[in-house]
C-alpha cells in the first residue's frame, strides 16, 4: 500500500487536544488522556524529505515496541553522502529523490511557491504516526554545520530563481535578511497551517542552534510565527527550544517554548540545573560513543530516572534499504540501535509507564559526603507511592538507591 492510501485510509481530525504539558505536572506530557514521556530510537531525520524511505514499514517498528516518538527535519536543510561519516543516512537523499518544501524549477528552487506534493507526503506521514500513537518532533529548521551543506541548500542564491539568500551560511538563520525571513515565515505559516489538525506533533525551532551563527533573536521570531499561525486555529501546540550539547542553565526561557532539548546529556545535569523551570526537559539526540547499546542504554535510564521527559536515541539502524531498523551499525558512523536496543528501551517505558507521572518529580533529596557537608540528589521521587530513586554515580558504575520500593536495577 502507498503512502498516500495509508493517509487516505486514516482519519485526519484529532479525536482531543494536541498532546500538551500535563495540568498536574508540568514536567510531563499528557497524550490521548493519559501522562507520558516521548521514548524514541529513531531514523535520522530524513523520513519525510527522503522519498525513497519507506516510512510505514518504519513507524511499523518503533509502534511494535510501544515507543511514541519520532524526530524528523522538515526539508529546509539536507545533508550529502558521507555527512558526519553516516553510513547510509537517510537525510541525505540520492540525486532526485529530495523532497522540497518549495517547488523545483529546472535546476532551481522557488522560494515563493510550495511543492504541495511535499506537504501531501508530510500529512502523510505524521497521519500514519497517529494511528500508531507515535507523536512527530517536527524540525522547521537545521543550522549549516559546513559550506557543503549550505551549497546545496534552496535557500542560498545559487540554487532559486528569487536570487535570495546570497549570504554566508552563518547569516541563514538570523535577522540579518528580510527577504530570507520573509520566505523562513512564509514556511513556518505553511507548514504550521497543514499540521494543525493532528494532535500527535509539536514544533522544534532549530536543531543545534548553538552552531554556525544561529541568533536568539532569529529563533523567538520563528516561535512568534508559530504562536500567531495557531492564534485563531482550532489547536495549538507544543514548541520545542533545543538549547546546548550536554547541558547549561535556561536563562529567561522564552514563554512560548515548553520543551526544552538538549544533545548527548549524560551525565543528566540539565534535568537538575534546570529544575526550577517545571517543564519537560528532553535528551534530543544520542551517539559519539561507540556502536554498542550498553552506554546508550545507561544514558535512557539515567536521564528518565532523573525527571526528564523525552529520550530520543538516534538509531542508525533505520535506512531506505532496511526502514524497518534492521541493518547491522557499524563504524564509522557515529552511533548505534537496533532491534535489541529497541527491545531493551521498551523495557524503561514499560517502567516510566508505571510511575504515578502525576506526581513525580525530579528529587529534592540531598546526599551527605563523607565529610559530612551535602550536595543535591539526582534522581526522581514518586510522591505517590513514596517511592525514591537516588544515583550514586554516572556510567558503568551507575546505581540506584530505591527506599519504600521492591528491589530493582535495570542492569
Amino acid at each position: 500500500m502507498s503512502v498516500f492510501a495509508v493517509a487516505v485510509s486514516l482519519c485526519l481530525t484529532a479525536a482531543g487536544p494536541p498532546l500538551r504539558l500535563h495540568p498536574a505536572n508540568q514536567r510531563y506530557f499528557e497524550f490521548r488522556g493519559r501522562p507520558t514521556v516521548l521514548v524514541a530510537s529513531g531514523e535520522h531525520y530524513g523520513a519525510v524529505l527522503n522519498l525513497d524511505f519507506d516510512f510505514v514499514r518504519y513507524l511499523d517498528a518503533l509502534h511494535a515496541r510501544g515507543l511514541n516518538l519520532t524526530r524528523t527535519f522538515s526539508g529546509t536543510y539536507r545533508e550529502v553522502p558521507g555527512s558526519f561519516k553516516i553510513k547510509d543516512n537517510t537525510l541525505a537523499p540520492t540525486p532526485g529523490r529530495y523532497a522540497s518544501p518549495w517547488v523545483r524549477k529546472g535546476d532551481k528552487y522557488d522560494l515563493d511557491a510550495f511543492d504541495d506534493a511535499y506537504f501531501q507526503r508530510l500529512k502523510a506521514f505524521v497521519s500514519a504516526a497517529s494511528e500508531r500513537g507515535v507523536v512527530v518532533e517536527y524540525v522547521l529548521f537545521c543550522t549549516f554545520y559546513g559550506d557543503e551543506l549550505w551549497k546545496v541548500n534552496p535557500m542560498n542564491a545559487v540554487n532559486n530563481v528569487n536570487e535570495i539568500g546570497d549570504c554566508a551560511r552563518t547569516d541563514v538563520l538570523t535577522l540579518k535578511h528580510p527577504r530570507l525571513l520573509d520566505r523562513q515565515l512564509a514556511f513556518v505559516r505553511r507548514a504550521v497551517a497543514e499540521l494543525n489538525e493532528f494532535d500527535n506533533v509539536y514544533f522544534e525551532i532549530c536543531n543545534e542552534p548553538y552552531f554556525g551563527g544561529v541568533t536568539l533573536d532569529w529563533q523567538n521570531r520563528i516561535a512568534r510565527e508559530i504562536a500567531a499561525v495557531e492564534k485563531d486555529l482550532p489547536n495549538k501546540h507544543l514548541i520545542a527550544q533545543n538549547i546546548a550539547n550536554g547541558s547549561a542553565k535556561v536563562e529567561n526561557p522564552d514563554p512560548l517554548v515548553s520543551i526544552f532539548n538538549f544533545h548527548y546529556a549524560s551525565p543528566p545535569i540539565a534535568v537538575a540545573e534546570n529544575r526550577e523551570l517545571s517543564r519537560p526537559i528532553g535528551f534530543d539526540e544520542t551517539g559519539f560513543k561507540g556502536n554498542g547499546d550498553a552506554v546508550y542504554r545507561r544514558e535512557a535510564w539515567e536521564f528518565l530516572l532523573s525527571g526528564g521527559a523525552v529520550f530520543s536515541h538516534l538509531d542508525y539502524s533505520f535506512t531506505v534499504e532496511h526502514p524497518d531498523g534492521t541493518a547491522r551499525v557499524v563504524d564509522p558512523t557515529p552511533g548505534g540501535g537496533g532491534p535489541e536496543f529497541r527491545r531493551q528501551l521498551a523495557v524503561l517505558k514499560t517502567f516510566i509507564d508505571g510511575l504515578e507521572l502525576t506526581k513525580t518529580r525530579p528529587t529534592s533529596a540531598r546526599l551527605l559526603s563523607p565529610d559530612g557537608s551535602a550536595k543535591p540528589a539526582i534522581g526522581l521521587d514518586d510522591e505517590a507511592n513514596g517511592v525514591h530513586l537516588l544515583y550514586t554515580g554516572f556510567g558503568p558504575r551507575a546505581r540506584f538507591a530505591i527506599k519504600l520500593s521492591p528491589y530493582f536495577s535495570p542492569y
